[in-house]
């Protein structure tokens, strides 16, 4: 008598306890990779921006001719410029070695053995305030021909790159939140079907529009918040996975003490799988009611 009393239409038959739960949990699951796919992007993009936007690369041509100045060699007059420029960090030649792997791909082993003229290369770092481009002119003038280009462009690249990614992980989201939608209207059609006689009788005897349609709207909102929990859950060592090996992307070097596992996941992650449950709830909610009671329009 319970049962009945709780249950005055007989829904937990009409809209089974298994299929729209596990139909969801799959939406939620692919939710939850789509939502860490995108916060993943979004700070690893930002640590590359930074450290990309902050290299500066100085090509210096015949390092080893005077300077203009007749001074000292080009390669040691553009060096000592640059350790007394403002905003310039660290400044350093690469050695033959790292020169000869930089150009092995293309020139072989050892490219000093082709005889080619090739340039001296400085790296630094840029600290600066513009781009590291305009010191340029002031190292041409100490040794013509001199480039210094910055990563301004390529930090440019991943700027356009990630907002991409996160209009797509958006796409994924929406289309998610529709298909949720879609099998929550097609549940409760079907529920509406096989309890059709029984709806009908208590609708001409008085009862109300609202009344029905929470009852199946309840019904909808338990078992998609179930479905989104447990694929919320069946997300989570895969997320874990996951980030386990994006972590020598994310943090080449970590700290000390730092382990694996719940470390990985960023905050905002955390904080976006219990709204999984929710947010189907809402989904499923709404999408009940309307079906609902589109559907007793009907019968009027």
């Amino acid at each position: 008598m319970a049962k009945r009393h709780t249950d005055p239409l007989g829904l937990h038959s009409a809209l089974e306890d298994w299929m729209l739960p596990v139909l969801v949990a799959a939406m939620s699951f692919l939710a939850a990779l789509t939502i860490a796919g995108a916060l993943a992007s979004t700070s690893l993009a930002t640590q590359w921006r930074n450290n990309t936007a902050a290299a500066l690369t100085i090509q210096v041509p015949q390092p080893a001719a005077p300077d203009a100045a007749n001074n000292a060699t080009r390669l040691a007059a553009v060096l000592r410029a640059l350790q007394t420029m403002p905003g310039i960090l660290n400044p350093q030649p690469l050695s033959t070695g790292a020169m000869n792997r930089l150009l092995a791909p293309w020139l072989g082993a050892d490219a000093a053995s082709l005889g080619l003229p090739l340039p001296a290369v400085i790296t630094a770092t840029w600290n600066g305030p513009g781009a590291g481009e305009a010191i340029a002119p002031a190292l041409n003038a100490i040794a013509p021909g001199t480039l210094a280009q910055s990563g301004a462009q390529w930090a440019a690249h991943v700027t356009a790159l990630t907002a991409s990614l996160q209009t797509c992980a958006a796409a994924v989201l929406v289309i998610v939140a529709l298909v949720g939608g879609a099998l929550v209207a097609l549940a409760t059609r079907a529920g509406l079907a096989q309890r059709r006689d029984t709806i009908e009788t208590i609708h001409g005897l008085g009862a109300q529009d609202s009344g029905i349609a929470s009852l199946f709207a309840s019904r909808a909102t338990v078992l998609t918040a179930t479905g989104a929990a447990a694929g919320a859950l069946l997300a989570l060592p895969v997320l874990l996975w996951l980030a386990t090996l994006a972590a020598p992307l994310a943090n080449p070097v970590p700290p000390p003490g730092a382990g694996g596992g719940l470390v990985n996941l960023p905050d905002a992650l955390w904080a976006a799988l219990p709204c999984l449950p929710l947010a189907a709830a809402l989904i499923g909610w709404c999408s009940a009611q309307l079906t609902v009671r589109g559907w007793l329009r009907k019968l009027a």
